[in-house]
């Protein structure tokens, strides 16, 4: 009896340990959720439309910045043979809240292909231009800013960033940023590779063809061949660039 007392009392412990041990397994498997966040993303342009779900968009696995259940995502949508125009979209939930095809409706072939949000009212948007046409573009939102069109020449694809409304994706301003050929002054390519944001300044990384522009404007010198690792700061409100430089350039 004494034996059958311990052997019972043995079982009942080693029961416990078990079932002890299988909650621990149980909650390893399943951590606490935590809400998602991407405050930058650049990457190749994709096209889509704002009739497109949510899980269509998701799935081109374009460039999208991520707060919690909201997203907003750039790419374009082919118009034409030969013509892309940007389109941004936001998503609560799954749910579309704004859609904006209306930046750049003109004949140039433009792109959108890089966003940086922090998550409240700071929102940049990054497009491409290849030259100025008739009609509506990013320049009837870059008058007074640090450049304000694409310039002379058309065909190499430039950057225009915008500064976004993130509640109803209204363009509040924008700049182009392009490069200048030091022979002819017309405008040469550029892209975008990285955006990072201070509280006060953005931060452009880009790769600019010859040449990258100075603070002012004006064409650095460089050696080497392009394309040049090139930075650029800007004040938020992008009228004016506080310090511009590019690996083997001055």
């Amino acid at each position: 009896m004494i034996y059958s007392h311990k052997l019972q009392k043995y079982l009942t412990g080693f029961s416990l340990s078990i079932v002890l041990v299988a909650d621990l397994v149980i909650t390893q498997k399943a951590p606490p959720a935590f809400a998602q966040t991407v405050n930058s993303s650049i990457g190749n342009a994709v096209t889509f439309s704002c009739n497109d779900s949510e899980a269509t968009i998701k799935a081109k696995n374009g460039p999208k910045v991520v707060n919690g259940n909201t997203a907003i995502y750039i790419g374009y949508q082919q118009v034409s043979s030969n013509n892309k125009n940007p389109v941004t979209i936001r998503f609560n939930s799954g749910l579309k809240s704004w859609c904006r095809t209306d930046y750049e409706t003109t004949n140039d072939d433009g792109t959108g292909y890089g966003l940086y949000w922090d998550g409240g009212n700071v929102l940049y948007g990054i497009y491409s231009s290849t030259g100025s046409q008739t009609g509506n573009d990013f320049r009837r939102f870059a008058t007074g800013r640090w450049l304000s069109s694409y310039g002379s020449g058309g065909g190499p694809k430039v950057a225009v960033i915008a500064r976004i409304n993130p509640d109803n994706g209204q363009v509040n301003y924008a700049t182009f940023l392009t490069a200048k050929k030091a022979d002819n002054g017309q405008t040469n390519s550029l892209v975008v590779k990285s955006l990072s944001w201070n509280g006060t300044n953005l931060t452009v990384q880009a790769k600019s063809w010859w040449t990258p522009r100075r603070a002012n404007t004006n064409s650095m010198t460089c050696s080497g061949s392009s394309p040049y690792e090139y930075t650029a700061v800007f004040t938020g409100d992008l009228t004016k660039v506080n310090s511009a430089s590019a690996l083997t350039c001055s």
